[in-house]
Parts: structure tokens; C-alpha cells; sequence
């Protein structure tokens, strides 16, 4: 058995799909960042622990919970009120964490758009540090989200996905926490452009490779319209259909806002000097 955290802001509409999902865990807790909608007595009343703290960025709300939170069991899946667990997930982390062989594993998601998974277009797998252990790994903030942080035992991987309907509250919404993303975009890319490319870690481990890859991108030019191509062309993002297409255009509009503020930053250091 494992514990679950689930993190929200106003999310009358999405938590009790999600807490049904999970509402197999003897320990469900709920960490709130100040709702004003009905979240946090859903939560109460479908037998959730909640807790509040303001929210500052995902990476801190996320270590907040590891380090303040005194959860039931000695593992703790992260889950968002958008997302949703299934039983062969359930069974997949029940058997690693008797193996306990990691501090942490990496959890694909499947993306739900327009009714239909965005295989493709979402990189998929893509995973993301959801299962941990209390005491052995914590987070950091990257960019607008989160990244692993001092897995004293290494960080397995588990295949199997949850589904994640991220655009569950509509275009609009989505667009609005996207502008809000790009902003915090703007400082991580920033600091991506000041590491030096070392380029023997292309051929190191995973995520020496990723963050070099990263490192490398944060320095090209046309940003947005490289994203469009290699999730559309590269990635064969056309084999999503028209949800894809969609899906590939609202991604490099995200990519053009970042570029687009980080050519306004610059432009506010020069004319401050």
C-alpha cells in the first residue's frame, strides 16, 4: 500500500473523478493552494486528509509535502486533480515497491485531448518523478514545474500510465496557466543558456542527455517553429490527427510566448543599463 498526494487549486470539477480513481489507498492526502470553489469539502467528504499552503511553484509545493507532511505509508504517488489512476498501475507500483530497488521512479502519462490520447504529439512516454519514498528523494523547481532532486538510491522507471486530461478546463484555461508558465520559463532558460554544452553527455545517461538536449535548445533561434516540426514532422505528430495538429500548434504558440518574453527581458536590461 502507498499514500497519494494530490495537489490543487480550485478543482471542484476534476478531484472527484481523480479521488475515485484512487479511492482504493488507505491514506489520501490533499494539499490546497487556498481554493475558493468547493475542493477542499469534496476532498473531506470522499475521506481525504487536506492541508493548505500557497502556492509558489510546483517544485516547492511538492518538497513542502515531503518534508511537513506525516504521511501513512512509507511511499507517495503524486498525483494532480487532473489526472487518473487505473488498477494495473496500482499493481505496477505495489510490485516495485516491494522490490525497493530505487529512491524514486519515473511514471509515464497519457494526455487526453479533444477525447482522444495524443500518442505522438506528447513524446509519449515523457515521464515525470510520480512515485517516491519518504525521506530519500525531494523536488526542486525547473522551469514552471518540478525536477527529482537528491535520489539517494537512483530513479527506476515504471511503463505503465495514468491519464492525464490537462485540458479538462478548457482552451481558455489552458492558454491562461501557459502565459502564466512562460513567465517562469523565461529565468530557467535563462540559466539553461549560462551552462556550458558538454557534449560527451549526448552519449552519458539519460538524464545527462536530457539536460544537455536542453542546454543545446535553450540556444536556438525559432524556437516555436522547431517544436512545431518535431512534434508534428519528427515525432509524427500528423498520425494524432486533427487533435494533434492542435495539439503541436498550442505547444509552439507556448514555445514563441517564452522566446517572445525572454526578447522583452533582454530588452528591459538593456534600456536599464
Amino acid at each position: 500500500m502507498f499514500s497519494i498526494l494530490i495537489l490543487t487549486k480550485d478543482e471542484e470539477d476534476n478531484l472527484p473523478a481523480c479521488l475515485d480513481s484512487v479511492s482504493w489507498s488507505d491514506d489520501i492526502v490533499v494539499l490546497d493552494s487556498l481554493s475558493t470553489d468547493r475542493t477542499q469539502e469534496i476532498a473531506r467528504e470522499k475521506g481525504a486528509r487536506v492541508f493548505e499552503r500557497k502556492f509558489d511553484h510546483f517544485g516547492a509545493q511538492r518538497k513542502y509535502a515531503l518534508d511537513e507532511i506525516e504521511f501513512k505509508n512509507p511511499w507517495v504517488f503524486h498525483l494532480d486533480a487532473d489526472e487518473i489512476f487505473n488498477s494495473a498501475l496500482r499493481e505496477e507500483c505495489d510490485r516495485v515497491i516491494e522490490n525497493d530497488e530505487h529512491s524514486g521512479y519515473f511514471v509515464p502519462n497519457k494526455i487526453i485531448f479533444l477525447g482522444k490520447w495524443i500518442k505522438h504529439s506528447t513524446q509519449y512516454p515523457y515521464p515525470q518523478v510520480r512515485l517516491v519514498k519518504v525521506g530519500e528523494i525531494s523536488f526542486a523547481q525547473a522551469g514552471h514545474g518540478q525536477k527529482e532532486d537528491n535520489a539517494k538510491r537512483g530513479v527506476g522507471h515504471i511503463d505503465i500510465a495514468y491519464d492525464h486530461f490537462n485540458f479538462s478546463k478548457g482552451l481558455a484555461d489552458w492558454i491562461e496557466k501557459h502565459n502564466r508558465y512562460s513567465t517562469q520559463e523565461v529565468d530557467y532558460a535563462a540559466e539553461l543558456r549560462e551552462k556550458d554544452i558538454i557534449w560527451g553527455d549526448l552519449f552519458g545517461e539519460k538524464a545527462q542527455r536530457n539536460l544537455t538536449l536542453k542546454t543545446i535548445y535553450a540556444r536556438m533561434p525559432f524556437r516555436w517553429l522547431i517544436k512545431f516540426i518535431y512534434l508534428y514532422v519528427i515525432r509524427l505528430g500528423f498520425l494524432d490527427g486533427r487533435p494533434g495538429f492542435y495539439y503541436c500548434g498550442l505547444q509552439a504558440a507556448y514555445e514563441f510566448m517564452i522566446t517572445a518574453k525572454i526578447a522583452e527581458a533582454k530588452h528591459k536590461k538593456t534600456i536599464d543599463a
